[in-house]
């Protein structure tokens, strides 16, 4: 393919781009349609951090072009600034300043006027957070917990319910981490999202089914009763094995009433290590907590009678190439990405170090719960029944 050396994108252009990009489309896939290479796409939406600019709009009470033209008119016509006000319905004064703003009667022009309005009005709203240091603060502390800026808007809410000052938006905070420009926060902070790219991506993303091995005498997550589908009692896990690299993994559970996370460490993923280290884990909860357990359809359930014999739980398997039927677990495995990342080694990592990582999920606030954390809620089903 043959590239321009050089290219000034419309505004046409630009919004293109942004359709693509927020279509999920990459940069690269975007550049070809401009036969350019991608760093040419990526300045433009890295400007705003990935995140679209608004559409700018005229004020409704601004004058309109037609407006500007008829003052040309009479101008022209030799009529005084009053009788043009009243013709138009504005105030005298509106007409006054239009005029004195734009070389006043002798050298008035409607398009000019019009262009230099449309100019002046590009004034950038003060950031919130820029603006309240002691709440940028605030949000800071939170980000290095790594709460993420939905769970710190809710807090902040939750918090300071009658205090204006002192709450705002997660689109506001995500703003402010990917655009620089606005001085609120370091961007040294995205390390401590979730994901830790510097420009916001679209959500849209295509999920990959794997051939899993399989499994005999299972029961569907069609057959699941009621009570598990609403999450109306506590009791009822999901579960997962969270790989890393050299075959390593760990097993992540999370109940589905209260998104309560276990993580249990694993040596190897056959089906007799698996089985056990949940049997062990089971008997560490009380039965009332403990009811039912959904799984994807992993060999290594392979021999989920023996773990329903030795525990009293029924176990419950999704849909072939159904992830997401497990949603609660899925959510949680990306969350865990930040601390085991894609590649790492994870048979090194103890069970005191997994036991760190899930005390700081379940303390973390979730906008599902009300703002209350796992650890809260989980805490008053222990309570209950004790």
């Amino acid at each position: 393919m043959k590239y321009r050396k050089r290219i000034c994108y419309t505004d046409a252009d630009k919004e293109l781009m942004w359709d693509r990009w927020q279509a999920g489309e990459s940069l690269h896939a975007i550049a070809r349609l401009f036969g350019r290479y991608h760093p040419s796409i990526q300045g433009i939406l890295a400007r705003t951090g990935g995140i679209r600019p608004p559409r700018r709009k005229r004020s409704c009470s601004a004058l309109t072009l037609g407006e500007r033209e008829e003052i040309s008119r009479g101008v022209v016509a030799g009529r005084s600034i009053r009788s043009i006000a009243a013709e138009l319905g504005r105030a005298l004064s509106t007409v006054s300043r239009e005029l004195h703003r734009n070389g006043g009667r002798c050298c008035y022009r409607a398009n000019q006027a019009d262009q230099a309005a449309w100019d002046r009005a590009r004034r950038p709203k003060p950031c919130k957070l820029s603006a309240n240091r002691v709440l940028a603060s605030v949000v800071a502390q939170k980000l290095q917990l790594e709460w993420a800026p939905e769970q710190i808007a809710g807090w902040l809410k939750h918090a300071y319910p009658d205090n204006e000052a002192f709450q705002v938006s997660h689109e506001t905070i995500y703003k402010s981490l990917f655009i620089q420009a606005r001085g609120a926060l370091k961007k040294e902070l995205l390390q401590h999202l979730r994901r830790t790219r510097a420009m916001r991506r679209s959500r849209h993303k295509t999920l990959k089914g794997e051939g899993l091995g399989q499994i005999t005498n299972t029961v569907s997550i069609r057959e699941r009763p009621a009570e598990v589908e609403d999450r109306a009692v506590p009791g009822h896990w999901e579960g997962d094995l969270l790989f890393g690299s050299h075959n390593s993994q760990i097993v992540t559970l999370v109940e589905r009433h209260t998104r309560y996370v276990m993580l249990v460490r694993v040596k190897s993923k056959d089906t007799d290590t698996v089985i056990n280290a949940l049997i062990k884990h089971a008997h560490k909860l009380p039965r009332e907590l403990y009811k039912s357990l959904t799984w994807d359809r992993g060999s290594e359930m392979a021999d989920h009678q023996r773990f329903s014999l030795a525990t009293d739980i029924k176990v419950f398997f999704c849909d072939p190439q159904h992830p997401w039927q497990r949603g609660s677990n899925e959510n949680t495995n990306g969350l865990l990405r930040q601390y085991f990342p894609k590649g790492m080694d994870l048979s090194h990592v103890h069970q005191n170090r997994l036991n760190a990582v899930a005390r700081r999920l379940n303390e973390r606030p979730r906008k599902t719960l009300g703002y209350y954390s796992p650890a809260e809620k989980f805490s008053e089903c222990v309570a209950s029944t004790g």
